[in-house]
């Protein structure tokens, strides 16, 4: 008999793995917590393996859990994009700016995935420093810009906050004291909480390696320089932290979405922003 991924559990897996805690989960989508753990435990009986780590802290994707995360919320960004844009066509141009680290995960393929549905349309997703995105949507070539709420060009349609994950580099001793951390590079909000944090629970610490780039500080984390925050999308399988207690909680980031005031009533933009709200 054939096997099928209901998006039910899918969405109830993707929404447990994103606030990092079952019981934010079943909030977030208005379930019991028995229930959404018994929809958890369908969806690992189907796919037959562990998704989920589970402490009292909270969960974490397993090695089947993060394989299987990038297709879950493909499926899920799908499905509803075919509700919604089903009977209509979409033409025109949206400039999209991301966050780095969300031009790195999900986020780009269901805009291709929208591409995909209305051929008449063309997106273009730029990453670019804080000053030229500006630019940018200054001039007109960015429509949509999503990245840390305070760094938004102009006032932000809607804020969510997302969690940040510590990655663990290979051979890395998270009790060494001090403790090798690797940072993104000034200026950077998330460098300042890291380090805050670490100050708030007494934790030594030595800058091992920085980077301006997402793409830098994964091959750091990668080559065992040290620890690192990332946004969960982004975390390997081979740099989770499985010990709850062994470093200490990051605080959650703020994203927000800013979009240009020409583009009012403008079904391409809307469509755009319909996307990566469901995606986010």
């Amino acid at each position: 008999m054939a096997r099928d991924l209901e998006t039910a559990l899918l969405r109830s897996f993707v929404t447990a793995v994103r606030t990092g805690s079952i019981s934010r989960a079943a909030t977030a989508l208005g379930h019991t917590q028995p229930a959404l753990s018994q929809q958890l435990r369908k969806l690992e009986s189907v796919v037959g393996r562990p998704l989920l780590y589970r402490s009292p802290s909270g969960v974490s994707p397993t090695r089947a859990g993060e394989e299987l995360l990038p297709y879950a919320e493909r499926i899920l960004s799908l499905s509803a994009q075919a509700l919604t844009e089903a009977g209509r066509a979409l033409t025109g141009h949206c400039g999209v700016g991301l966050l780095e680290d969300l031009a790195a995960s999900q986020l780009p393929q269901a805009l291709a995935d929208l591409t995909r549905l209305h051929p008449g349309a063309t997106l273009e997703v730029l990453s670019l420093s804080h000053a030229a995105m500006r630019e940018a949507y200054d001039a007109g070539r960015v429509q949509l810009v999503l990245d840390e709420a305070p760094e938004v060009p102009g006032p932000p349609r809607w804020t969510v906050r997302r969690p940040l994950v510590w990655a663990i580099g290979q051979g890395v001793d998270v009790a060494a004291d001090p403790l090798p951390v690797v940072l993104f590079s000034n200026p950077c909000f998330w460098r300042t909480s890291v380090l805050e944090t670490l100050a708030r629970a007494d934790r030594r610490w030595r800058v091992a390696f920085e980077s301006n780039s997402l793409v830098g500080v994964l091959a750091a984390v990668r080559a065992g320089l040290g620890v690192a925050a990332l946004m969960p999308a982004n975390l390997e399988p081979a740099m989770a932290c499985h010990d709850a207690d062994a470093l200490p909680n990051l605080p959650d980031v703020e994203l927000g979405l800013a979009r240009h005031p020409r583009t009012k009533g403008d079904p391409l933009i809307d469509a755009v922003e319909t996307a990566l709200r469901r995606m986010i």
